[in-house]
């Protein structure tokens, strides 16, 4: 009897548990003497958020530079506004998976491994974009692309979640959120410089070399928890406990035990589908801001780059700013998120309302949109957190992060359905009506604030 393919299953058995092995988060070490740990707690906590902040910047790079050039690709290649929502959508699908799925896996992992890995394969997947000329192709790539970029997010929570204690949540985070605002802005010029003075690849190519450099910086540079370097938990070293995690914070579960406290647990549910209406709102102008200013409002190329950087720049003050006041509000992040979406409302129905000419005002109402839309993309992040372990950190974001990228995926095909077919004044006044709802989901978050 042949036993070969019995051979060869035990084979890819052992290769496969020998991946995960690899994957598996650090060990604890030895306690280090107080003395030393009062000297290399701030020190790592600092590297934790350098390295991470940096990280998920370069994570940017390479998922954002095809809406800013989609305009210069579609004419290249003859693709229609149907094909470049179609991409767009795949990428909002598979990342809204892969967020939450790579989340649930990332709470059991080594995270400077983890996302290490995972920027090297979104590099690859860039690098083969360029090289293509074919839609499928294309389609399949940045498909795969979306879904190889939900191992981005999590390690990053899961990090800060374990270096920095809940009173301090809200400030740490709004501080690391502005990597969103910094690569998303940055990859505008990059992609719109790249396709003007080199042509369309170079998109892809030119992020895809920054991403191979960060993959290795993260390697290097990034630890995982206090344990693992001989520290103790934040939670001891900063005297902040929540009081139901005291005996068992540092308990890793198992994927199943993750996902329970995640999908059953109501005010995840209800951040999550505020977060579907919160992403129609953002991505709308990310995906098609440029496109929209270059078809109706006379913008050149690098117009519709720019418009990109200030929608994503205007975000970073007003973000640290809100994650402060969030947390002296003791942890209200649904209120402080009302007050910022409402804004938002009249930035939008000023665009539809502006003339072709002025194309200053436009910019001024982009970053109008982007200083008051990015609080709530990072308090629905942190209140995920708040309402649920650090040790499902990954997972609870990326189910939030599911909904989110459903409704990416609602606007991307929505929006390109709606300006073909109608005209681009009813795709912004759809914008509207996704506001609207959005404001009237975050009046029952008014009092929530975190179980700690």
């Amino acid at each position: 009897m042949d036993l070969t393919p019995f051979k060869n299953y035990k084979i890819n058995e052992c290769m496969f548990q020998s991946i995960l092995s690899w994957f598996a988060p650090a060990p604890p070490i030895d306690k280090k003497t107080n003395s030393e740990i009062q000297t290399l707690y701030p020190k790592f906590r600092y590297r934790i958020l350098e390295s991470t902040f940096i990280g998920y910047t370069t994570f940017y790079l390479v998922r954002n530079n095809f809406s800013p050039v989609s305009k210069e690709i579609g004419e290249a290649l003859s693709y229609s506004k149907d094909d470049i929502g179609n991409i767009l959508a795949i990428t909002a699908i598979t990342y809204g998976i892969g967020k939450f799925i790579m989340g649930a896996l990332s709470d059991g992992s080594n995270p400077k491994k983890f996302m290490a890995v995972g920027l090297l394969l979104t590099a690859i997947l860039n690098f083969t974009f360029g090289f293509a000329s074919n839609y499928w192709i294309h389609f399949v790539l940045w498909g795969l692309n979306g879904l190889v970029q939900g191992m981005g997010w999590p390690p990053c929570g899961r990090s800060l979640g374990h270096w920095y204690s809940v009173s301090e949540r809200g400030t740490t985070f709004a501080f690391w959120n502005i990597a969103h605002n910094i690569g998303g802005g940055i990859v505008g010029v990059i992609a719109s410089y790249s396709v003007a003075h080199f042509g369309w690849q170079y998109a892809f190519f030119v992020p895809g070399v920054i991403a191979l450099i960060g993959s290795v910086y993260l390697y290097l540079r990034l630890v995982d928890t206090p344990q693992s370097v001989g520290l103790p938990p934040v939670e001891e070293y900063k005297n902040d406990y929540p009081p139901e995690e005291k005996e068992h914070s540092e308990k890793e579960l198992k994927t199943s035990e993750i996902l329970d406290l995640v999908v059953t647990n109501p005010y995840i549910w209800l951040f999550a589908v505020i977060n579907f209406f919160v992403y129609i709102i953002r991505y709308s102008l990310i995906d098609w801001g440029p496109t929209y200013l270059k078809e109706t409002k006379g913008a050149d190329i690098m117009g519709g780059g720019y418009s990109t950087l200030i929608l994503e720049f205007g975000g970073i003050g007003s973000t640290i700013l809100m994650g402060w006041v969030s947390d002296k509000l003791g942890g209200r992040r649904g209120m402080v998120s009302l007050f910022c979406i409402i804004p938002i409302f009249f930035a939008f129905l000023g665009i539809i309302l502006n003339p072709p000419g002025n194309i200053w005002i436009d910019l001024v109402l982009f970053g109008v949109i982007g200083l008051f839309i990015y609080p709530p993309v990072m308090l629905l992040g942190v209140a995920g957190l708040d309402f649920t372990s650090k040790k499902a950190v990954g997972a609870a974001a990326g189910f939030i992060g599911l909904l989110g990228y459903s409704g990416r995926t609602v606007q991307g095909k929505g929006l390109a359905y709606l300006a073909t077919n109608y005209s681009w004044d009813v795709a912004l006044y759809s914008i509207l009506v996704c506001t609207f709802i959005a404001i009237v989901l975050l009046v029952f978050t008014w009092n929530l604030r975190p179980r700690g």
